[in-house]
């Protein structure tokens, strides 16, 4: 279960602390997805980045399955991202000069080595790959594929560690209309396999349409 308590987070300026988020509290079990709707600068990212232990709150409290993230030192928090949480973000983040097969694989490469079994995770990868369709696309760069085949990749990469959360940034964003379905149908699709907790943030209404939970940001308060 993902937790949010309380929710608040300022940023300090020469005039004083900028409120970003004011007390944003939500709650989603496991197989829930919600999106995320709201202007630009109403703090969507900011709530993502909070909840995805990438930020700290300055006030209020995170838990995902019980665990708090921000309790946790630098290298167990780091841990606790990489293990728990996928990422995909609007513009994909796919290393450049890395194949697909190896950018999906990245997140495997900072996991102890003890725990490591580089054959297991390539064989993942390679079915993650075949499920969001780019089972002929395995050592093709980034600058070789269409902007809807980056996603797929990028949503093969966030889920390559089995994660208990999924958080998505705008993962339509810079997709046609016909490629922002495909990915929206496979995220959902992936998300109900394998029982994530899902959220989204989005200007899309057609994206946010699919989704039973939706919430809307507006000056940093959630509804």
């Amino acid at each position: 279960m993902l937790i949010a308590e309380s929710l608040s987070k300022s940023y300090p300026t020469p005039r004083g602390e900028l409120p970003i988020l004011r007390d944003v509290s939500l709650r989603l079990e496991r197989g829930q997805s919600a999106a995320i709707m709201g202007p630009s600068g109403s703090g969507k990212s900011t709530l993502l980045y909070l909840l995805g232990a990438l930020e700290s709150p300055t006030s209020g409290r995170v838990t995902l399955d019980g665990d708090d993230p921000y309790q946790l030192g630098e290298r167990e928090q780091a841990a606790f991202r990489n293990e728990r949480i996928g990422f995909v973000f609007q513009d994909h983040s796919l290393l450049p000069q890395c194949s697909v097969l190896e950018n999906v694989l990245a997140p495997t490469l900072v996991a102890p080595r003890s725990e490591r079994d580089p054959a297991e995770d390539e064989r993942r990868a390679r079915a993650l790959l075949t499920q969001v369709g780019l089972a002929e696309r395995l050592e093709h760069r980034p600058t070789e594929l269409s902007g809807g085949e980056k996603q797929r990749a990028a949503l093969a990469r966030a889920l390559i560690r089995n994660p208990v959360l999924l958080l998505c940034d705008e993962p339509t964003g810079n997709l046609d209309r016909s490629a922002a379905d495909s990915v929206a149908a496979l995220l959902l699709d992936l998300h109900h396999a394998r029982q994530t907790i899902l959220v989204v943030v989005t200007h899309s209404a057609a994206l946010a349409a699919r989704f039973p939970v939706r919430y809307e940001m507006n000056e940093g308060t959630l509804s």
